[in-house]
């Protein structure tokens, strides 16, 4: 029970990654609250935390939207009287194209999910940290914000900028007990990733030096180190969990 009385929100948390860790997190005691814009796939995974015996609740939200964010993190607060965890987890992957043959309309709907999103869900739940007395944002960046991929300009910026924003924010509220990380998954089995072409997938398989995809509960036993008091000493750190590809 290593989040025990512990309140998170999760946002992408209608499947992949945010599922697993929704499902991990109230295992070991938390409060979650899912937010995800597809309301069918955020309310099973609240009802399959639900059946497994923990407490969850579904927040219809838009992240890169500051009033759908404020009504998140508010309700959170309603519903459970206080905010210990953000997980910035909501992600896409967008077009591949290089970058003569990228559109505006794809780097503008790639930053505002994957960057815009984690400045804005950080900035209204830092606030209730603040009144509590301290917290852990994890944010969800990836292996290629460190190393290149040609074809995935914009989603490999986006990520990038999540690992400077994570360090930034640390710096600023460490004296605050509130510690922020994130993760650098490689390819993890998702239905995101996984619709990707095949011939790509098994590329990506074969650069991996552990030669297989991450499982998404993999990444959600990353996601509860950094939540809990586990990684107390923890600020500002982008750990990689990839099989060894940024390393190759």
């Amino acid at each position: 029970m290593k989040l025990a009385e512990k309140v998170a929100i999760i946002t992408g948390g209608g499947g992949g990654i945010g599922r697993a860790t929704g499902l991990l997190f109230a295992q070991e005691g938390a409060r979650v609250v899912i937010a995800d814009l597809a309301r069918a796939s955020g309310e099973e995974t609240v009802r399959q935390i639900e059946a497994n015996g923990g407490v969850a609740m579904f927040v219809e939200t838009d992240v890169t939207r500051p009033g759908d964010v404020a009504k998140m993190v508010s309700e959170a607060i309603e519903a459970y009287g206080r905010l210990d965890i953000l997980f910035n987890n909501a992600g896409i992957l967008g077009e591949t194209a290089s970058v003569g043959d990228a559109t505006e309309e794809n780097w503008d709907r790639v930053l505002a999910i994957n960057l815009r999103s984690v400045f804005l869900c950080s900035k209204y739940a830092v606030r209730e940290m603040l009144k509590s007395g301290g917290g852990a944002i994890i944010n969800t960046s990836s292996a290629t914000g460190l190393r290149g991929l040609p074809g995935n300009t914009a989603y490999n910026t986006s990520k990038a900028a999540v690992i400077a924003f994570t360090r930034n924010m640390a710096l600023e509220y460490a004296a605050n007990n509130i510690r922020v990380n994130c993760i650098c998954p490689g390819h993890v089995a998702t239905p995101m990733t996984n619709a990707q072409p095949e011939a790509f997938v098994k590329w990506f398989m074969r650069q991996t030096p552990m030669g297989r995809q991450g499982r998404p509960e993999e990444i959600a036993r990353a996601a509860l180190y950094l939540a809990s008091d586990d990684s107390s000493y923890v600020t500002g750190t982008a750990l990689v969990i990839d099989g060894g590809w940024v390393s190759r």
